[in-house]
């Protein structure tokens, strides 16, 4: 046997035994290493109470001081709501249409319904829409403002001060915590207008004009395929991150549940986790 055989002989030996030691990189990328230890909430603020506050499944830093980006609009419906008549006719001013987005591209002259525009600020969570209200309730935007302070002092909000009604970042000093939305959103919830809004997926309103807007919740857990829905309103902003605030059924009692300063998309899994974890609420 010639020394190159030999050579050639001795390659495919050390080939055939490192073959048997490591598995190829085909088989390695089939069977991911999976993850390892208990789910981490991601959440920098997050909590699941009973509505009457008394029972407490899950608190993390309840008194943090969070942005509330768009969950902002709980608070401004619930004024409304206070307000307004559902039938009331609103024209829109051109304030309300230089906002950015997310909007529904109001049209400044436009005449809607107070419970379209609603409709619009808690679905699609429309700035326009949650600015055209403010005006319609207190003259400004401004003055809608203090409004909410007032009444957010009234709720027992100690630590919440709002800028605008929509949740926008402002150079105004403008922040929240997980339980001030707790108390705010419970008190929205007394509104079976707001009850009921916040379970649409999908819907279409339009101005009086017949201008026909079609909108769709942010809740993106009303699409998923859980065994039960959590009815809420979202919020993000490059400094709050993503946020949530919304309620689920237990039995005879409903749960509401807060996250605040998620970062990436763990939202959801963060959402599902708490209650299930720590509420007993199979999703």
């Amino acid at each position: 046997m010639t020394d190159q055989m030999k050579y050639f002989r001795l390659v495919v030996v050390i080939c055939l035994a490192l073959l048997m030691v490591f598995p190829s990189m085909a088989e390695a990328k089939k069977k991911p290493r999976k993850k390892t230890g208990p789910y981490q909430v991601s959440a920098a603020s997050a909590l699941l109470y009973d509505e009457s506050g008394w029972n407490k499944y899950y608190a993390r830093a309840v008194d943090r001081k969070i942005f509330p980006a768009s969950t902002t609009k709980v608070m401004t419906a619930l004024l409304v709501l206070e307000h307004l008549d559902l039938d009331t006719v609103v024209v829109i001013g051109r304030n309300a249409t230089t906002v950015l987005p997310s909007k529904v591209d109001l049209k400044e002259g436009e005449k809607y319904h107070v419970r379209d525009l609603l409709y619009a600020a808690l679905l699609n969570s429309a700035n326009d829409a949650a600015a055209a209200l403010a005006e319609a309730v207190a003259g400004s935007q401004d003055k809608f403002v203090e409004m909410m302070n007032a009444r957010a002092l009234q709720l027992g909000a100690k630590n919440t001060l709002f800028a605008n009604p929509h949740g926008l970042p402002s150079s105004s000093a403008q922040y929240s915590t997980a339980y001030d939305m707790f108390l705010i959103f419970r008190a929205a919830l007394k509104k079976d207008f707001f009850r009921e809004a916040i379970k649409i997926r999908t819907m279409t309103v339009e101005s009086v004009d017949g201008r026909k807007i079609a909108l769709k919740s942010h809740n993106k857990s009303l699409f998923k395929k859980w065994q039960q829905s959590v009815y809420g309103k979202t919020g993000y902003s490059q400094a709050a991150q993503a946020c949530f605030i919304g309620v689920v059924n237990k039995g005879k009692q409903d749960l509401i549940v807060a996250v605040f300063g998620c970062p990436g998309s763990t939202r959801w899994d963060d959402v599902k986790y708490i209650i299930e974890h720590y509420g007993g609420v199979a999703l």
